[in-house]
């Protein structure tokens, strides 16, 4: 089957974050949205079908997981990635990033702190200052882990390494090798590393994603990985996250936590939607991932040829794309006021990510070429308009 990703499709008015909170977030409700993390595409017909089958029984009572919702999973993980995850490692989380503040009031002590390596996701550091946790900062050192510094600025109050792999904002797909001395560092220092791993089917170029547990027996031990199908699938309005934890140390006191206080039970659409989306999702994926290149590439040609002063980064995984806007010349207030009340863009400010992404932002190609064209064409007369 040939799926259609330049169909438009309307969001205003759907309660949907990405067009219903312009005027919120950006002050005005006339923008292009080009930023929160979920494309512009209908969620798969199998996907919605499969939920349309459930809702036809009209009694939506206490549910139990269906039976074969953890092996699609531990499927998809083996058929796509060669890790082999043990039932007893998987658990439900009611989203990422409230798995990652679960893990921060379970492990770390009120004075323990919060290792993050910017520019990155803004949820890694809001997260652990939201709970009154101190964020120690070690920036990259361009699209690599700065180790050094890792030793400079981690200290014995230290507990928790944030990593995004694949990472976000950039798009790297960090190699084994990287991913073992991230495991060796971690060991050696007493620090749990949460791996997000939300965006590891979206692989672009042939690259390869490396689920950081199976680097090495280091990570294993260390590691606690969060994932799910919303960010391939654009299901983030039906939380469906799980958690993988070998190492039994760390996973059995948090699953008895979580079982206790029920935040391990999914809603009852999380399984349906998941189940249907892996089961039936890989053709649909690969045409997506196709089309995904398909406009990074337009996107990096036309800042070529017409918008030279900005140079996007080519990402190896995700739609999400780099965008360094520092041959403007402008201050990064000047460089939000061009995109929003000059060119009319909702995109990320490179700023929230840390103060190393002043300069830049972040742009989602995720949406129908048709509507990435009009926003270039939108930013290309805004850059003309400063001369």
């Amino acid at each position: 089957m040939t799926y259609d990703f330049d169909k438009p499709v309307e969001r205003r008015g759907t309660g949907a974050l990405k067009t219903d909170a312009l005027k919120e977030r950006y002050g005005r409700a006339d923008l292009l949205p080009l930023w929160v993390a979920d494309m512009d595409w209908e969620t798969p017909q199998f996907i919605t079908d499969a939920l349309k089958a459930r809702l036809e029984h009209s009694l939506f009572g206490y549910t139990v997981e269906p039976e074969d919702y953890w092996p699609t999973v531990q499927e998809w993980i083996w058929s796509h990635h060669q890790w082999r995850v043990e039932r007893e490692w998987l658990s439900y989380i009611p989203g990422v990033m409230k798995g990652v503040g679960m893990v921060i009031n379970f492990f770390l002590k009120p004075d323990e702190k919060v290792i993050v390596m910017p520019p990155i996701y803004h949820p890694f550091y809001l997260t652990p200052q939201g709970n009154k946790r101190e964020v120690v900062w070690s920036p990259l050192k361009g699209d690599k882990i700065d180790f050094d510094n890792l030793e400079k600025v981690c200290d014995d109050k230290c507990r928790l390494l944030m990593l995004a792999n694949p990472h976000n904002p950039m798009g790297i797909v960090w190699d084994r090798e990287t991913l073992k001395r991230v495991a060796h560092f971690a060991k050696e220092h007493n620090l749990i590393v949460i791996s997000d791993e939300i965006h590891c089917d979206l692989a672009l170029y042939d690259n390869k994603h490396i689920p950081f547990v199976t680097v090495s027996d280091e990570a294993a031990e260390v590691g606690i990985t969060f994932s799910a199908p919303t960010k391939t699938f654009n299901l983030a309005g039906i939380v469906s996250s799980w958690c993988i934890i070998p190492n039994d140390k760390l996973r059995k006191p948090f699953y008895e936590w979580m079982a206790a206080n029920e935040f391990n039970e999914p809603n009852m659409f999380a399984p349906i939607a998941t189940i249907a989306a892996l089961k039936n999702g890989e053709e649909w994926r690969q045409q997506m991932l196709r089309y995904i290149e398909g406009n990074v590439e337009f996107l990096i040609d036309y800042c070529k040829t017409h918008i030279p002063q900005i140079k996007p980064r080519r990402p190896q995984a995700s739609y999400l794309v780099w965008l360094d806007c520092r041959a403007l010349g402008l201050s990064h207030e000047e460089l939000k006021d061009l995109f929003i009340n000059k060119a009319l863009l909702a995109l990320n400010d490179g700023e929230i990510f840390g103060k190393e992404g002043s300069g830049f932002m972040r742009l989602n190609v995720g949406t129908q070429r048709s509507v990435l064209a009009q926003a270039l064409k939108q930013l290309e007369e805004a850059v003309k308009s400063l001369s």
